[in-house]
């Protein structure tokens, strides 16, 4: 949309936030108090109509949330506000149940453990329950009150737009982009974890979550094929495990945790960014399937050497002053917290090249962890090669196997002799650069078909 277009819609918008400041509803005049306040429940019956409570936590007080109110300024100013600080403010999404989010005490306390920020919990329990079409009915009331909020701060406290991260889940997610929107793009950071799908995916950039919500927006993708949204809404776009069927949540324990499990991953991951020193790398790729192929191996196009990085990094680490958007980056993550993988690149190379296609199953095994990696070389070809994502680093493997898987046909069943080939097995970590060799096996390996070789990989850190 044209920056004219898109300049009307926001005059269309601007006497419904004077509307909002200028509205003093019952269930926000709350006196200001120095009694610890919770999350509420919402009855099933009665949780559809929204009512909101903004929390403050701060590190002085990590477990205690004060509540704040827009419309009494004193709440504000005689609140433990640390204008110094940064401020994170978190907007869960959709809560079937009307209950408050299990994971909202834990990124609290993640937030907070540096001592760098304020943390405001937005809890609209009330107006996200019962049913989901209510709760983005919600949406733009909800959106424009944490917009009077931010402005309040603004106001009274002496804080920039830039030091301002929404930090949005599912549903979430969207109302940050449309906070960003009404403030018109000037807020500093806005994270959305695995933004919602349902009603957002063919939605207008105002409508949903996007690049000029904030001056750096990112969005972390664990459930592309349901709940969560597939297509970029950020300057980057994390598509952890290709964005869906992640590590873990294939085992059927309990129905409703199964289902939710993809979705809820993005916000364990960004918790254990938050909470553990290993890298979330991810590399830039045009697909999943380019990326595990081995076709995107270093991090120079678009982002200039550095891979952007799961976490609090300015720019998720990348040092550009201009970002470009939608990029999409890829990574794999193991099925447990902290999640961090390790990647590493696998190739096999034939003396001679066949006159069908090659399988080769490539295997590491490091401490008590095995990962494998098929590799497919094509006809004709000499090399094969595959990204796997493992425990350890690629200097801290053992043992590498590998086998050349045959072919199934009533042929090859009854023929006695089995196929061999001869080639080098090569390995080296990502990101690799052009200038850069991988690492080989001193000599050839001797692969018959369905007959696993074993060889120590001993390579220096």
């Amino acid at each position: 949309m044209a920056k004219e277009e898109r300049r009307r819609n926001r005059m269309i918008l601007i006497p419904g936030i004077l509307l909002l400041l200028s509205l003093a509803r019952a269930e926000d005049k709350v006196h200001l108090s120095n009694h610890c306040t919770d999350f509420r429940t919402a009855e099933l019956l009665h949780g559809s109509s929204l009512s909101v409570q903004f929390l403050l936590f701060t590190p002085q007080d990590p477990n205690c949330g004060v509540l704040i109110n827009v419309h009494e300024p004193i709440s504000i100013q005689n609140s433990s506000f640390n204008s110094t600080l940064g401020t994170k403010i978190l907007i869960h999404g959709f809560r079937a149940l009307g209950t408050k989010p299990s994971w909202i005490d834990g990124m609290i306390g993640a937030l907070l453990r540096p001592g760098e920020a304020n943390v405001i919990a937005v809890d609209w329990v009330y107006g996200s329950t019962v049913q989901y079409h209510s709760a983005v009915e919600n949406m733009m009331e909800l959106a424009l009150r944490i917009s009077v909020l931010i402005r309040r701060l603004i106001a009274l406290r002496g804080i920039s737009e830039k030091s301002i991260h929404l930090i949005g889940i599912s549903l979430g997610a969207h109302v940050s982009g449309l906070v960003g929107y009404f403030l018109e793009g000037k807020l500093g950071r806005i994270t959305g974890l695995d933004p919602a799908a349902y009603k957002f995916t063919k939605a207008s950039a105002e409508e949903r979550l996007d690049p000029g919500d904030a001056l750096f927006v990112e969005a972390i993708h664990t459930d592309a094929d349901g709940f969560g949204i597939r297509i970029p809404v950020g300057h980057i776009d994390y598509f952890v495990n290709g964005g869906k069927d992640q590590p873990g949540c294939s085992v059927l324990r309990n129905p409703y945790n199964y289902l939710i499990c993809d979705h809820m991953r993005s916000i364990n991951i960004y918790i254990s960014s938050l909470e553990n020193s290993c890298s979330l790398m991810a590399f830039p790729c045009s697909s999943y399937q380019n990326f595990t192929d081995g076709d995107c191996l270093d991090c120079f196009d678009p982002f200039l050497l550095s891979c952007p990085q799961i976490g609090l990094l300015d720019h998720g680490g990348i040092g550009m002053t201009k970002l470009p958007t939608g990029v999409q980056v890829f990574m794999m993550t193991t099925s447990e917290a902290p999640y961090c993988a390790y990647h590493s690149l696998l190739e096999f190379k034939l003396q001679e090249p066949r006159n069908t296609d090659t399988s080769i199953e490539i295997t590491v095994h490091s401490r008590n962890f095995t990962t494998t990696k098929k590799v497919e070389i094509p006809k004709g070809s000499h090399l094969g090669k595959g990204i796997i994502g493992h425990h350890a680093p690629l200097c801290q493997v053992d043992i590498v196997g590998l086998k050349l898987l045959g072919k199934k046909s009533m042929q090859r069943f009854w023929s006695r002799t089995k196929a061999q080939v001869t080639g080098k097995f090569c390995a080296a970590a990502l990101p690799l650069y052009s200038s850069e060799p991988t690492w080989c096996l001193s000599q050839n390996l001797i692969l018959t078909e369905n007959q696993p070789v074993l060889h120590d990989l001993a390579m220096a850190c």
